[in-house]
Formats: C-alpha cells, structure tokens, sequence
C-alpha cells in the first residue's frame, strides 16, 4: 500500500510544489511507501505567477541534484477528493492557508497538519525554501523511523 501526502499552499507555485518534489525524491531514495502531490487552495491569488513553477525553487532544487521534468504541470486547484484521498494532509502556513480551509472546506481545518513557512512579501524565497527543505527531511526521516 502506498500512502498518500497532500501539501497544501496558496498557489500551488511555489512553496507546496517544491515541498512535493522534495519530498518525493527523498522518500524515493528512502524506499518509503509514501508519494506526495500538491495542490493550491486559492489559484486566483496568483495573478502574478509567470509559468507552471517558481524558477527560484526549481533552481533550489537542481542545485541539489533533483530533476523537475517529471514536474512540468500548471498549478492545480485543491478539490474535495484531493483531501479524501490523503492520508495526511501539510498547509504550509497556518495563519494563511487555515481562512481559506475553513471557508471553502469547513469539515477539514482541524484535520490538517500546518507548517509555519510564510510566502513572498513576508519572508525571502531562500529562507521559507530552508524552512521547507527542513520540514521535509524531518518528516521523511519521522517516517522511515515509524515504519521500522
């Protein structure tokens, strides 16, 4: 069986797209029965967002080695059946990512797992991308633990 994680963003651009890739690759090399996909819980906020992915965080993530070929989608709205079907679900900033949660999935909120990784404008891209980078491997590395 193959569990499934759901990381959760505004835009599904940037933070959650680089948190999936990375988190991919490392439970991969880990031989973990998990995959990760992302998703954004509110698309229309990203008027300003120029092609499927942040260059900044593909740049991150080639720097270490990770291919994002296999990456290549457009941002894709989070729906119902993307919650269902997780069986854990990280938003990467509880003070963003909770309101949109609570009004466009009021059951889900309380069922999400939040990471406090703070977007553009409030923190620069190399700093939240540390965050992530460290989150991840944490998680990863909590996971290979517990299947032991």
């Amino acid at each position: 069986m193959t569990y499934q994680l759901l990381f959760l963003c505004t835009g599904n651009y940037y933070r959650s797209r680089y948190a999936e890739i990375l988190f991919n690759t490392l439970a991969a090399d880990m031989g973990l029965n998990w995959t990760a996909t992302s998703r954004g819980l509110a698309l229309e906020v990203g008027v300003n967002n120029v092609g499927p992915m942040y260059a900044v965080a593909i740049d991150r993530l080639q720097q270490q080695g990770i291919t994002t070929a296999a990456y290549g989608r457009w941002p894709i709205q989070v729906q119902e059946c993307d919650l269902t079907h997780a069986d854990l679900i990280i938003a990467l900033d509880e003070t963003e990512h909770r309101p949109y949660l609570t009004e466009r999935f009021a059951d889900w909120p309380d069922r999400v797992t939040y990471w406090g990784v703070h977007d553009l404008g409030f923190v620069p891209a190399q700093v939240a991308l540390s965050k992530i980078d460290q989150e991840v491997r944490h998680l990863v590395q909590r996971l290979a633990t517990s299947r032991d």
